[in-house]
């Protein structure tokens, strides 16, 4: 009995000793594995190489904080997950990559940079008046009475020669008596020449007198009429009245014939010469073209609008305008310079700042930071930041330019050249007022608590498509929560700054902290 005893404890201690021996084995093995696995991680060259896939690794992140690159992959600090690798063959890129079924959802034209011989000029607005220079005015040079008159109304629109008023004139009826008198009497052709010279004194015209030697009566009544097709700006006098030599009867704009008033910025002052060309369009029918030069510049400066005016003539003989009418100009400038042209379509411009999604050489696409020119029609001339040749977005910049938002791209840009791989990334593009005013909220055990944040492991966050996790939250200050210990459970809420995920209010469940 004895002797059983004895081996079954010989077979018990030789179990647990080859048990031992097989850990044993296995740890180094395993010991031994880890180190081939890290040996694999650095390439002879020093380059990190991930051993699952053999490609060349930047840096580890973690993927809800990016900004913060880690050399050697592992736990993430800030949450309970391992560090994902960033590839050189597409982290290293700069710009994003877009598939190219999307880009034809997306509707992406690209356009070249090319630079172009282009006149000195700038777009301005100008308003078409009466040319005061072809103003017909209409007057009696005798004393008479308005017969018949045939304006009705000013601004009513009347053609060259058409009648304005009859006059009839009793004082020209003497001096034709006595010239028909005369011309029966058979007196001689120095007497009968006195007598048209008399007439003609009187303002008796020259039409008249002949229609006294053809027709041998008198006439007493004269029909005023109009010398340029346009409208009656003036109307002064009613049919029965009595007018006077010299007295104003009426007023005639032409119209055949029209001033355009260009008003141009007090910047461009300096560079507006007489002689310009001038091309202006009218919102009705763009497809007209009316072009002028520039004839005067007039003097001051507008104090409401701080616009400079030029004033040139435009041929109206259409009349297909009227004064009053908005044109858009273009002034074009007296010799060409070479421009550097963009379509104006590709240009975002966010107020501080314009910006153009260009296309690398690798196909991926960057915002680019510009400075722009003048408008030159459809184009923009860009001073710096690109070159003669470069491909941009022309469409559907807008969306692309929101992607490359969520790349960081765009704070890139901000502060020059983008960083290399071993370069610490900057801090994100500040979020706008809607977003930074966006909070979360779950409920969660405190595992550890410090000067700088609190790490919860909480339960999910449906809002922003967080399962269950261990995570560490930012402090908005060293002394904020201090009732909080590990252990408790809690409900916090939470935002997105700056410097990562930050607490705004923590409380035991069933109370407030």
């Amino acid at each position: 009995m004895q002797k059983k005893q004895l081996a079954r404890t010989a077979l018990v201690v030789f179990g647990a000793t080859a048990l031992l021996g097989v850990g044993y084995l296995a740890g180094t093995y395993r010991a031994t594995a880890t180190g081939s696995a890290s040996s694999a991680m650095t390439s002879t060259s020093g380059d990190k190489i991930d051993p699952k896939t053999g490609r060349k690794v930047l840096y580890w992140h973690d993927p809800m904080v990016p900004n913060q690159h880690f050399d050697k992959p592992g736990k993430s600090p800030f949450m309970d997950m391992q560090l994902e690798p960033v590839y050189a063959d597409e982290g290293g890129a700069s710009g994003i990559k877009i598939d190219p079924g999307l880009q034809q959802n997306l509707g992406i034209r690209y356009a070249t940079v090319r630079r172009q011989e282009t006149t000195e000029g700038f777009d301005a607005v100008g308003t078409t008046q009466f040319d005061e220079s072809r103003s017909d005015v209409v007057q009696s040079r005798v004393t008479g009475y308005i017969d018949h008159l045939y304006a009705s109304a000013p601004m009513q629109r009347i053609a060259k020669g058409a009648p304005i008023a009859s006059l009839f004139v009793p004082d020209w009826l003497a001096p034709q008596e006595e010239y028909l008198a005369l011309k029966r009497s058979g007196m001689d052709s120095s007497m009968l020449e006195a007598s048209r010279v008399r007439m003609r004194t009187l303002s008796i015209p020259d039409g008249v007198v002949a229609n006294l030697n053809r027709t041998g009566k008198a006439q007493t009544h004269v029909v005023l009429s109009s010398r340029e097709t346009g409208v009656i700006s003036e109307l002064n006098v009613r049919e029965g009245a009595m007018v006077a030599p010299g007295q104003t009867l009426a007023k005639v704009a032409g119209l055949s014939k029209l001033w355009l008033i260009v008003e141009i910025p007090e910047a461009l002052a300096l560079s507006v010469q007489p002689g310009m060309t001038v091309d202006a369009t009218f919102a009705g029918d763009p497809t007209q073209h009316f072009k002028g030069h520039i004839r005067e510049i007039l003097p001051g400066i507008s104090t409401s609008s701080r616009t400079l005016q030029a004033r040139l003539e435009i041929d109206n003989a259409a009349l297909r305008l009227t004064p009053g009418m908005l044109m858009r100009v273009r002034v074009g400038g007296q010799k060409a310079v070479s421009r550097l042209l963009v379509p104006s379509e590709a240009v975002i411009t966010t107020g501080k700042r314009s910006v153009v999604i260009a296309r690398n050489s690798d196909g991926r696409l960057q915002p680019v930071s510009v400075t722009v020119g003048n408008d030159v029609g459809n184009e923009t001339e860009v001073l710096n930041g690109l070159n003669d040749g470069e491909q941009v977005v022309a469409s559907g910049q807008f969306l692309i330019d929101s992607e490359a938002s969520l790349k960081s791209i765009l704070p890139r840009l901000e502060g020059g050249a983008g960083p290399g791989p071993g370069a610490p990334a900057p801090a994100p593009a500040p979020a706008p007022a809607s977003a930074a005013a966006q909070t979360y909220e779950t409920t969660g055990k405190v595992e550890k608590v410090t000067a700088e944040d609190i790490t919860f492991s909480h339960q999910p966050v449906p809002a922003l498509s967080w399962g269950a996790m261990t995570m560490s939250f930012g402090k908005p200050s060293p002394t904020a929560f201090p009732d909080v210990k590990p252990g408790d459970t809690v409900h916090f809420v939470f935002k997105q700054s700056d410097n990562g995920y930050q607490l705004t209010k923590v409380e035991p469940v069933g109370g407030v902290q």
